[in-house]
């Protein structure tokens, strides 16, 4: 992005609207001027303007939940700024991931990317605690090739409901065969951040 075709405000700022590259989240709204743009561009750490303090701020400075900057991207206007960051820890100063959690129409389904970011956390909290009765607990002890051959076994299952052409089995399928595969990450200690950080990586825009 050539910061010399941002169109700054008469205030010298650009509105920035902050996603979470993973999911496609919105997790929150703030202010830039030219030199937190350029602080961003170098350390790839949200750096924003602070309209109440007049001063340069940058996210989790003091809460340690930062925000690893992907991508910067000028809008069609020129006017407004995007950041695609991985986030570590909630945006919002109330512990919310998202600044926008209040929703005034709509179901507020969430997205793909949310969802398999809770099941991984709820996983990664029965593995630790083994609740009983839990299902998880179970696959844990019975070890990592049980593991595998469920994988294996959902997979097929998917294969078999995509030959049918049943877009109900399909989809109950699929979404079994995630869950699993997010549970070998899980008992690997790979995270669906390490996941975003390949994709991206091989992402052609």
């Amino acid at each position: 992005m050539d910061l010399a075709n941002v169109r700054f405000d008469a205030s010298g700022l650009v509105p920035v609207i902050v996603q979470d590259a993973r999911t496609g989240q919105v997790l929150t709204l703030a202010y830039a001027n030219l030199e937190a743009l350029k602080q961003t561009l170098q350390t790839r750490q949200s750096t924003f303007f602070s309209r109440s303090r007049g001063e340069l701020w940058v996210k989790g400075l003091t809460s340690g939940h930062t925000q690893e900057v992907l991508e910067v991207t000028l809008d069609c206007d020129q006017d407004a700024v995007l950041y695609k960051v991985i986030p570590h820890g909630p945006a919002c100063h109330t512990g919310a991931e998202s600044c926008f959690h209040q929703p005034l129409s709509g179901s507020n389904e969430p997205s793909l990317g949310e969802a398999l970011e809770k099941v991984y956390q709820t996983i990664e909290q029965r593995i630790a605690t083994l609740p009983e009765g839990s299902y998880v607990a179970k696959m844990h002890q019975a070890g990592l090739d049980r593991i595998l051959k469920k994988i294996g076994e959902e997979a097929g299952e998917v294969i078999i409901a995509a030959k049918n052409q049943s877009r109900e089995e399909l989809v109950w399928e699929a979404s079994d065969l995630l869950f699993h595969l997010l549970f070998l990450l899980a008992e690997q200690g790979v995270s669906p951040t390490d996941l975003a950080h390949t994709l991206w990586g091989r992402h052609k825009p």
